[in-house]
Order: structure tokens, then sequence, then C-alpha cells
């Protein structure tokens, strides 16, 4: 009786293991969060809330600040995910979101709408519990008019960006409600700075990627000959504003004289990169401008949380 031959061992594709898989899944869903934006809006929060901070003999309350701060990075999270599945067909006609985990195609949309939800409502429940009702408030309001304003006035007009910089603006008011359960004048200082830094941010951003703002039909920027005009106006005027307003909080928080001057020397020189961006309006003047305002806002909010 004849023998079958044996063959050789067959070569297989060694599967991926689970937990790389889940590692790879884990990583996109990160990245719906937005979380180099979240990072500043931890940082205004947390600055904020240890303004506001009733001064105490025993201990600071690391708790609260914990709480707030992880709190509002819950809410913010959910809304870029949000963000991400309102604006999914337009990020993928731009170089500059065409990658996003959405618009590739790694995460199913139904499955990004239930997460950006889900994590949302978490924050503000969580806010609710531990940061008191004022805060969550607030929260859900920054929440609310980031999504449903904003995000679609970005493609009917240009005026989307000053509608837009008040919820950019509203982390302050969130850590210094959850500190003292009211608002107060410091608080809408904290407010105007952050309001006006996202103007000439903003700026350098659109300017950087017009093309395919454009090509996706956002109306970030004015067409035509306007362009030019509201770039610098939008630029130059909240930076001239911004080096007066950051003073305010230093000088009535008797900040001392190094630490004011920090400040001022900051906005002078954010200031200095808005002036040769408007001179030059080219692609480096813009990352400049850019990378100028990234080191800015930390920059400030800790000085004047040390103040």
């Amino acid at each position: 009786m004849a023998t079958k031959p044996v063959l050789p061992a067959r070569p297989f594709a060694v599967p991926q293991p689970r937990e790389r898989a889940d590692a790879v899944a884990w990583s996109e869903y990160w990245a719906l969060t937005k979380p180099d934006v979240n990072l500043l809006i931890a940082i205004t929060v947390a600055v904020a809330f240890c303004s506001a901070a009733p001064p105490s003999h025993s201990s600071f309350p690391w708790t609260a600040l914990l709480n707030v701060v992880f709190g509002t990075m819950l809410v913010a999270a959910g809304a870029g995910a949000l963000n991400q599945w309102m604006e999914r067909r337009f990020d993928a006609q731009m170089r500059r979101t065409g990658r996003r985990p959405i618009a590739a195609g790694r995460v199913e949309p139904g499955r990004a709408l239930a997460f950006g939800t889900l994590v949302s409502l978490a924050g503000t429940a969580y806010l609710v519990v531990t940061s008191g009702m004022l805060a969550a408030l607030l929260a859900a309001i920054t929440l609310a008019s980031y999504l449903l304003v904003y995000t679609p006035l970005k493609r009917r007009t240009p005026l989307c960006m000053m509608i837009g910089a008040i919820p950019g603006a509203m982390p302050p008011l969130i850590g210094w409600a959850a500190a003292r359960g009211a608002l107060s004048a410091e608080a809408w200082l904290l407010f105007a700075i952050v309001f006006l830094w996202q103007f000439p941010h903003f700026m350098a951003i659109a300017w950087m990627y017009r093309d395919d703002y454009d090509r996706a039909g956002y109306k970030v920027l004015p067409r035509g000959r306007a362009r030019v005009p509201a770039v610098i106006v939008q630029t130059l005027l909240p930076l001239i504003a911004l080096v007066f307003v950051s003073l305010l909080p230093a000088l009535t928080g008797g900040a001392g004289v190094l630490r004011t001057g920090g400040i001022l020397l900051a906005g002078l020189g954010f200031l200095t990169g808005g002036l040769q961006f408007v001179s030059r309006r080219s692609g480096s003047s813009a990352r400049r401008l850019l990378f100028a305002s990234i080191l800015y806002l930390p920059l400030v909010f800790l000085l004047l949380s040390l103040a």
C-alpha cells in the first residue's frame, strides 16, 4: 500500500498579537481626542484654579485641582472626537487633516460618534459631582457652542474665528469656578488673555493651510483682496491688546518686577513674531508665529500662577 509523501511543514503568517492590535486601536481613539490641544486646555484650567483657590494654612486642594482638570479633559476629548466626526468628509479633502482617524477610514464614524458622546457626557457628569454645577455648566456651554455654533460657521463666514474664540477661552472660567464657585473680574481677565491669544495662533494655521481650507470649502479667511487685510488686522490688533491685558492680572495680583517683566517680554516677543508674519506672509514666518503662540500661553500662565 502506497504511503503519502510527507510534505514539509507549510509556512504560515504570524498573526498580530491581540495586545498589539488593541494598542493600535486605542491609539486611534487617543488621536480623536486631539491631545495636543488638550494639553494647553489643561494648563489654563490648572492655572485658573490655582489663582482662584483660597489661601490655606493647612494644605493645597490637590484633589479638587485634579478633579477639575480631569473632568475638563474628558469634555474636551469628547469635543475633539465629535468635531472630527462632524467634519470627517471635509477633513478627508485637506492635507492637514486627511490622516485623522475617521477621515482616513481607520475608525468607523458610528464608533467615533458613540465614543465622543460617551466621553463628553462622562466628563460633564464628573464635573457636576466633583467640581460643582457652575463648572459643569460652563463646560457644557463650551462643548455645545464649539460643536453647534463654531463648527458649522467655519463653512459659512470668516466671522467664525471671533465666535469660536469664545468657547476656546472658556477653560480658565471652568477652573476658576471649580475653586471659588463663582466668577470674578480676575477670571474674566484670564478669559480675555486666551480669547485674544487665539487670533494670531489661528491666523498662522489658516495662512499655512489656506489652500487646504479653500479646497474643502471652509471660509475661515475671506476670499480675494480682503484676505490679506483681514489676516493683518486679526493678527496685530489682538496681539497689541494682549500685551496690555496680560499685564493686568500680574499688576493687580502683586506679581513683582521680575514676573511682570517676564510677562511683558513674552508679549513683546509674541508681537514681534506677529509683525514678521504680517510683513512677510510666508510659510516659514507663519510657522514661527505658531511656535511662538504655543510657547507664549503656557509661559504666561505659569508666570501668572507664580504671582
